[in-house]
């Protein structure tokens, strides 16, 4: 069992006692849907922790139960009882890993962007893997893919220079989300004729899909649209009318916002998913903002890692290492196939104990 202490253990059991409390006058207060996107987010809170604790409790009692009969069972009976002792594992596991999700978007549909690092071919051809591992992995959860954008490689076969996603299923975002950074490859390579070893880096990034229930004001004005002719990997030609989208947002930054869209023959559709898309880099762009100030009203020196590199894949030895967790894995081809749900939940519990230190 991974936890069967008073105190809840894993589960911070304590805490979420405590936050509840925090929420009860909150929730009866009758000025509450006064505001009712922070009323949405309060009562979806305190019913997650209720479900968390009440659930917990009658697991504790359970347990409780079990290890009574434990001391009177017979050799005959034991059994039996390791069996619901697994039962029990199976369901407190599952409640666990419920509590890793405390996101406010989590429920949403991810959009993943993966860009190769410096070095041409070599990177081209890792971004390539990357993208195939998480369309592999999306089809092993049976999570629905669509592919916005996708600029191949001249040079490597399978390469790609540039692709976006949007991963649709149950807690997409949430559990995705914790793939975001830059992921580094070593092998020997199959492009270099004297088979030295090489390594390689791409960036995955991600975003929640940001529909019309969340408010982001953007002016028409701002917005330039440009159409052009869809092209596959390798820049071939896939569709004869002018439907890919290139919408670019220049406002409150210096910086512009670049997104593309060359999904289907639609132009109009294709605009709608661009637009979609733009409004999650601005949900993204406001809440680095505002996390940049909260570190810095708390005194905080380090710069937030949005781009650090959170995992090494080494071929030649045989083993990946998530460098947040500490897992490791040693069978590659596996991963690569898209096997890595055990390294996503590592993730998530590596970032959930982060968030009960802070």
């Amino acid at each position: 069992m991974k936890d069967s202490s008073p105190s809840g253990g894993i589960f911070d059991i304590a805490s979420k006692e405590t936050r509840l409390a925090e929420l009860e006058p909150k929730l009866n207060d009758p000025n509450l849907w006064n505001n009712p996107d922070e009323a949405k987010k309060i009562s979806q809170e305190a019913t997650r922790l209720r479900k968390v604790l009440e659930t917990y409790s009658l697991l504790k009692n359970d347990l409780e139960g079990l290890e009574e009969l434990y001391e009177l069972a017979s050799e005959e009976e034991m059994a039996e009882l390791e069996a619901e002792k697994e039962s029990l594992q199976a369901k407190l596991d599952e409640l666990y890993r419920e509590t890793l999700f405390s996101g406010d978007y989590d429920d949403r549909a991810a959009i993943l962007t993966i860009k190769p690092g410096a070095g041409g071919t070599e990177a081209q051809d890792w971004a390539g893997m990357l993208f195939r591992m998480y369309r592999r992995f999306a089809e092993r959860k049976g999570f629905n893919v669509e592919i916005l954008d996708a600029v191949g490689s001249d040079s490597a076969p399978q390469g790609i220079d540039y692709a976006q996603m949007i991963v649709r299923g149950e807690r997409a975002f949430g559990m995705l989300h914790v793939e975001g950074g830059v992921h580094r490859l070593v092998r020997t390579s199959p492009f270099d004729s004297n088979n030295r070893r090489h390594t390689s880096f791409a960036s995955i990034e991600l975003m929640p899909e940001i529909d019309d229930d969340i408010q982001i004001d953007i002016d028409p004005k701002d917005i330039r649209v440009d159409v052009y002719r869809s092209s596959g990997p390798g820049g071939q030609s896939v569709n004869t009318t002018d439907s890919a989208v290139r919408m670019v947002y220049k406002a409150g930054t210096p910086e512009e916002i670049v997104v593309t869209c060359q999904d289907g023959k639609s132009q109009i559709k294709n605009r709608e998913k661009a637009f979609t898309v733009l409004k999650s880099r601005l949900w993204e762009r406001e809440e680095r903002r505002r996390k940049e100030e909260q570190m810095a009203a708390r005194g905080e020196q380090k710069a937030i890692e949005w781009g650090s590199q959170i995992r090494s894949y080494v071929l030649d030895k045989q083993y990946i290492k998530d460098h947040r967790s500490g897992d490791m894995r040693h069978d590659p081809d596996n991963v690569l196939d898209g096997d890595i749900e055990d390294l996503i939940w590592a993730g998530l519990e590596w970032e959930a104990s982060g968030r009960t230190h802070a």
